[in-house]
């Protein structure tokens, strides 16, 4: 297991305990599935846009987890490339550096991959 993998596997347990021991959040994170919801845009639009904002807001922990999810909702990794490029025109030379820190997720989590596809 990559160094990425795992720290995504602490994310998750994390904010699944601090969900339980509050569970005024479970309010917040309805809003969130409402906003990901797919009226109009897919989901795969919405991850590749979540991921973009995460990396342009330098949020490591959101880079990861929607690294993740925007391979789990079918994005390629040029799909992924494309949105990390967007992100470092809005945010410049720092987000230049997270997308890079993104990138090494997505190409850590494609070689764990059992099949040989390069998409979910």
């Amino acid at each position: 297991m990559g160094k990425y993998t795992e720290q995504l596997a602490q994310i998750r347990k994390n904010t699944t305990e601090l969900v339980k021991d509050a569970p005024e959040i479970k309010d917040f994170l309805s809003y969130v599935r409402s906003a990901e919801s797919t009226n109009v845009l897919d989901h795969k639009t919405k991850e590749l846009m979540t991921l973009a904002i995460a990396v342009a807001l330098k949020c490591e922990p959101c880079i990861l987890l929607h690294a993740d999810l925007c391979l789990k909702a079918g994005a390629t990794k040029e799909e992924i490339l494309d949105a990390l490029k967007v992100a470092v025109v809005m945010a410049g030379g720092p987000a230049y550096m997270y997308a890079a820190r993104a990138y090494e997720a997505v190409r850590e989590y494609l070689a764990g991959k059992t099949d040989e596809k390069q998409e979910c």
